[in-house]
């Protein structure tokens, strides 16, 4: 197999599970024979939004909330069948986003 390297990336609004879920797939990748460089944290993306505690009175009064989005980048070096295989069956936590390029 020509030597080529995956990388998969990770997106969710709980850390918890996307530690959990990343640490899964670093653990099948280096069961199947593989090396794993990662899971490197990236930036957490915040959206805040202001809302209006009222439509009609009280203009000044407001609430902000915000959505936390949590990425991880894992890099798989020369990956052979067996470990795309393994990656195939995983199952994840529910919540977590997954993008997997070459």
């Amino acid at each position: 197999m020509s030597k080529f390297k995956l990388r998969i990336k990770l997106k969710s609004f709980d850390h918890t599970i996307l530690d959990a879920a990343a640490k899964k797939i670093v653990d099948t990748v280096k069961g199947s024979g593989a090396a794993a460089l990662g899971p490197v944290p990236l930036p957490v993306e915040i959206e805040r939004f202001c809302v209006l505690r009222s439509p009609h009175v009280d203009k000044k009064s407001r609430e902000h909330f915000e959505i936390r989005t949590h990425k991880r980048v894992i890099d798989i070096d020369s990956p052979t069948q067996a470990t795309i295989e393994a990656l195939k069956q995983l199952e994840l936590p529910s919540g977590v986003d997954i993008e997997i390029k070459r």
